[in-house]
């Protein structure tokens, strides 16, 4: 699509001679490399809180932010007013901070290839509100009407449509309108006289409204946090010492995302802070274990036709058969590491600059029948649902909250359990992984993941599969 075509063009007149001159200012001081990425961003958002409406809200932020590179180098700059004098201001601050010796001659700009993941969507500003009260209102009715124990339900929808342009100073031009939805309920339940006890559900994507009327409706995540909610009522302590944990598909991922994936990302293994830095062609997994980064699944919440950097997002292979094979590449990464961008540039607004973060990361289905995986442990733990966790990149040690379990006992599912933690190594937590599940499951569409005080969304799956040893904390035995 030429420039002409895309969406800052008509709205605010952009043209590549517009393009051109930001960036000879952001060059002007020298330096190796250098990107423009604009950002329009139209929001909106209803919640429902004991029966009520109590939040409606929209909204749009827009803005530019302007990087160069320098060798290691990065000047950032970037400007909430899309007006020329205010983004050259901002190319000048990145210029002070990065000017360096190097050069770069521009010969025009190429438009990058394009492909279509995720529907085109109006913005959440040009439709009506009432069909997204309608959505939480029938969420929370369907919360209390699943058991008259849920005394308090909280639902929210929130939709998004963010427009992009990347110019760079290699002339890759790049843009994109990305879409996002997300639907969140809460439940909490309580007997006579006991403690209330959550549950949580939630999920979405890149898609219209279409889908949570069709698909994936207010009933659906509705009746799911109210289930989660009873069955906490009934949970035991969690048992506690090192033991079989198996992990059941989708959502489980995440633990998968925070271990594994974030120590895979390149900046971390560029300075040798990793524990997989200098590991490429080890063993670092169970030959069972192949990790897929992909960005390229069509409508799913972490995929993107292009990255923040202009990158058309791909499939990455980052462990096959229990191998490293590579990392997660943004463009500084890539240029250091002499290696190529993997689609995986990412920031959250214009505000940020970008770095190399996950798309969708998931465990390859493997062969084993998952009823076979349970029946197969003798006393452990089944995990299905979990909550917040943290992992060192450094070390590879993680913690996490494992919010509904089930003990196994005698290869059957018995009694859930409440208050466990699993904690464990990444790379050690995979080679203990015995058996692998056909049920890949990727999660319902939640996952937001956050670095360096910067939020991004996410998708994240795994099939159910068997963990010999891990430390699970709880009561002890």
């Amino acid at each position: 699509m030429p420039l002409q075509q895309s969406f800052f063009a008509r709205k605010f007149g952009l043209t590549e001679r517009d393009l051109e001159s930001y960036l000879s200012e952001a060059m002007s001081r020298g330096g190796d490399y250098a990107d423009l990425f604009f950002e329009y961003l139209a929001t909106s958002s209803i919640g429902i809180d004991e029966q009520i409406v109590k939040s409606a809200t929209q909204g749009v932020s827009l803005g530019v932010g302007i990087r160069v590179i320098s060798g290691e180098r990065t000047g950032y700059g970037y400007s909430d007013d899309l007006s020329p004098d205010k983004i050259r201001k901002a190319a000048q601050v990145a210029a002070c901070i990065a000017g360096g010796p190097a050069k770069v001659e521009r010969t025009g700009f190429t438009d990058a290839a394009r492909r279509s993941l995720y529907p085109s969507v109006p913005s959440p500003l040009e439709t009506d509100l009432a069909q997204r009260v309608d959505l939480v209102r029938r969420a929370d009715a369907a919360a209390r009407g699943y058991d008259p124990r849920v005394f308090q339900v909280q639902a929210s929808f929130v939709d998004s449509v963010r427009h992009v342009l990347v110019a760079t100073s290699d002339g890759r031009l790049s843009f994109d309108t990305q879409p996002m939805a997300r639907m969140s309920v809460s439940a909490l339940a309580k007997e006579d006289g006991g403690t209330p006890e959550q549950g949580y559900s939630g999920g979405g994507g890149r898609h219209t409204i279409d889908y949570f009327l069709n698909e994936k409706t207010p009933e659906y995540f509705a009746i799911e946090a109210a289930r989660q909610a009873i069955v906490q009522l009934g949970a035991a302590q969690a048992p506690a010492g090192e033991m079989t944990v198996v992990l059941g598909p989708g959502w489980p991922g995440i633990l998968l995302h925070e271990a594994v994936g974030h120590g895979l990302e390149a900046d971390f293994n560029r300075k040798g802070v990793s524990a997989f830095s200098n590991r490429v062609g080890e063993q670092v997994a169970s030959p069972l274990c192949t990790v897929v980064d992909d960005g390229t699944i069509g409508n799913r919440r972490g995929s993107l036709n292009v990255d923040d950097e202009g990158h058309m997002t791909q499939r990455n292979v980052l462990i096959e058969n229990g191998i490293l094979r590579g990392y997660l590449q943004d463009t500084l990464s890539s240029r250091l590491l002499h290696s190529e961008p993997t689609g995986n540039g990412r920031r959250e607004s214009y505000q940020h600059i970008p770095m190399p973060r996950m798309t969708n990361t998931y465990m390859l289905a493997g062969e084993s029948d998952p009823g076979d995986i349970v029946r197969s442990v003798s006393k452990g733990l089944y995990c299905t649902t979990f909550g917040g966790g943290q992992v060192d990149i450094t070390s590879g040690n993680f913690v996490f909250s494992a919010t509904e379990c089930y003990l196994i006992e005698d290869g059957k599912l018995g009694r859930p359990v409440r208050g466990a933690t699993l904690i464990g190594n990444g790379p050690e937590a995979l080679k203990y992984v015995s058996m692998v599940g056909n049920d890949l499951k990727l999660d319902e569409g939640i996952g937001v993941c956050g670095k360096e005080g910067q939020s991004v969304p996410v998708g994240v799956g795994i099939p159910t599969i068997r963990v010999d040893r891990m430390t699970v904390g709880g009561t002890q035995r």
